[in-house]
């Protein structure tokens, strides 16, 4: 296959050793989400397990790419949590209680959480090496010269080996979403998340940038997508979850889901992705809620409410619907 413009990236063989990672496991218990009045995640259970590919699939405003952005705590919560890997994402637990983390304590959360954005986000001022190694040199203290050489190696791997010393205004959108996926990599993330990667290309670009993912499911990187490209969902996910009006209708396997799906809701958004139709900005709303995947049942040892909560921390409790998240002051 050929790929215009740039080199080809590395689709037919594994990836660089040293691009592989310990995939992380991924737990969504009970969250919610809210923007002012408008509920925008209704209850998400899901559970993604290491190294797995996890598409998301759903019509505008169904609520996917918020969930996404509160796995790495971009957008917090405001009911239920997130883990990876059993550590709470955004929140110290202190036995049955919450309390929100200093914004240093995320960022250094967000090292092993990647993510790669609908538009590029890169650095206008810097090369595509600088843009890749400025990660690792601010975030984990990497000397210059090596944060440097591990960019050259991910822009390689992404086939852009004749393109280090070029500036982003010098690339296609297709060339500067590999810059981008070469940087998420560079903190040898365990969940890499991808938001509409292929959404601000032009149609001829997105083989390219397809090409990149699905090279990166052997790397052992747990990988959480989402994406109205339904051929690649089939082609990649361990499993494909279809999100309506921010709860998820079903989730399973490619083969279920996208082939014989049990839901009247999926049926339709489907048949509308192949004939072009979701397209538009907005999908029109169902004249009646979706029908939601049964929660999974609470663990025995699950920590309990206290009787009364402070204002700055929260009680865990996956049998009732968690309070709302209270801000505390970020000072010692």
């Amino acid at each position: 296959m050929s790929l215009h413009p740039g080199t080809a990236p590395h689709t037919d063989t594994d990836p660089h050793p040293d691009t592989a990672s310990l995939g992380g496991l991924v737990e969504i218990r009970g969250v919610h989400k809210s923007f002012g009045d408008l509920e925008v995640l209704r209850g998400i259970d899901l559970r993604i397990d290491p190294g797995s590919v996890t598409v998301i699939l759903g019509p505008s405003g169904s609520g996917k790419s918020t969930l996404l952005r509160t796995i790495n705590h971009l957008e917090p919560v405001s009911q239920g949590l997130i883990s990876v890997d059993g550590e709470v994402i955004g929140y110290r637990r202190e036995g049955e209680l919450l309390h929100e983390l200093h914004e240093k304590e995320v960022l250094r959360q967000r090292t092993s959480i990647g993510m790669v954005f609908q538009s590029f986000n890169l650095f206008a001022h810097m090369t595509a090496v600088g843009n890749v190694a400025e990660a690792p040199r601010r975030a984990l203290g990497v000397p210059r010269r090596e944060a440097e050489a591990r960019a050259r190696e991910l822009l390689t791997l992404v086939g852009l080996s004749d393109k280090f010393d070029v500036y982003p205004r010098q690339l296609s959108g297709g060339q500067q979403q590999r810059v981008a996926i070469a940087r998420a990599l560079a903190l040898r993330p365990k969940v890499l998340l991808f938001d509409e990667p292929t959404s601000a290309l032009d149609p001829e670009l997105v083989e390219e940038v397809l090409a990149v993912i699905r090279s990166l499911t052997r790397a052992g990187t747990t990988l959480v997508i989402v994406t109205h490209e339904i051929s690649f969902a089939r082609d990649v996910a361990d499993t494909v979850v279809f999100m309506d009006q921010g709860r998820i209708v079903e989730q399973g396997p490619p083969a279920e889901v996208l082939d014989r799906p049990r839901h009247e809701r999926t049926r339709a958004f489907l048949q509308r992705v192949r004939t072009g139709a979701e397209a538009a900005d907005e999908d029109p709303a169902p004249t009646s809620p979706p029908p939601v995947e049964p929660s999974p049942a609470p663990p025995a040892d699950a920590p309990r409410r206290p009787s009364h909560p402070s204002a700055t921390a929260l009680a865990l409790d996956p049998t009732t619907p968690l309070p709302r998240y209270l801000t505390e002051d970020h000072q010692s």
